[in-house]
């Protein structure tokens, strides 16, 4: 088995099991950006039908806490893809966080170059549930994070906004409450500007790796807020004023 196949095995064995690990081994440990994006594409042949990407670390602030230097791409595998009002599993949760963003659907394939944002098709309402497979994410660095699918967890995808086109989607004010009592506050600004600047930045860096959007995607440009901590048997509600909300619970 190769390094690449043998790191997307060990992260693919925790995901599952829910144990955690200090750190890769050295020996498969990706040392650079190109070895860990090797790495989280060996997962897609473990993990099932991608159906679109994640963004992570689309603040200074989340950049900073993970000791990034940028954003970082993710799968959002069909498997771990929930609905508005679902009871989430909580026992394998590891971050217990929930994060109110603005996901884009893609309306057709997007060729290196082209605008993404004329290819958008719909924007919608998300909660994402991010994770991790290290006992102590902030600590193992960009390359083991970006193989890790860049924290990818559970998604609930909300829903479709109509009309959005003609507003600032930067000064869109999000709350998130918890159990009915307001946890987190943010805006659309919290994702690098605006959340159609961290489309562009995920087209780019996709043609970059020699991938691109296609249509259908689903893309999750990350956290308004500072993500709230969460437990068993909460009530989440990620409210975005007049556009609506996405609720989801957690299983005790």
């Amino acid at each position: 088995m190769s390094s690449t196949d043998a790191c997307a095995e060990l992260i693919w064995q925790a995901w599952t099991t829910g144990e955690r690990m200090a750190a890769l081994p050295a020996e498969i440990r990706p040392a650079d950006a190109d070895a860990a994006w090797r790495a989280q594409r060996a997962l897609d042949q473990r993990a099932g039908h991608r159906y679109g990407w994640k963004i992570a670390a689309t603040s200074l602030a989340g950049q900073a806490h993970i000791a990034v230097d940028g954003p970082l791409p993710g799968p959002l595998y069909e498997r771990f893809r929930h609905e508005p009002g679902d009871v989430l599993p909580s026992h394998d949760l590891h971050m217990r966080v929930v994060e109110a963003e603005f996901a884009f659907r893609m309306g057709r394939d997007v060729p290196a170059g082209a605008d993404v944002v004329d290819a958008v098709a719909a924007l919608h309402l998300a909660v994402e549930i991010p994770d991790s497979r290290f006992t102590d994410f902030v600590a193992v660095g960009g390359p083991s994070l970006l193989a890790d699918a860049a924290c990818a967890g559970r998604f609930v995808l909300g829903p479709e906004v109509a009309g959005w086109q003609a507003d600032d989607l930067a000064a869109r004010a999000t709350t998130i409450s918890v159990n009915g009592e307001p946890a987190a506050h943010g805006s659309g600004s919290a994702v690098l500007g605006h959340p159609l600047a961290a489309l562009r930045w995920l087209a780019d860096d996709l043609a970059a790796r020699g991938e691109t959007l296609r249509a259908g995607d689903i893309v999750t440009t990350g956290t308004t807020t500072a993500p709230p901590t969460i437990a068993a048997g909460d009530t989440v509600r990620a409210d975005f004023g007049d556009y609506g909300a996405v609720e989801l619970s957690f299983r005790h």
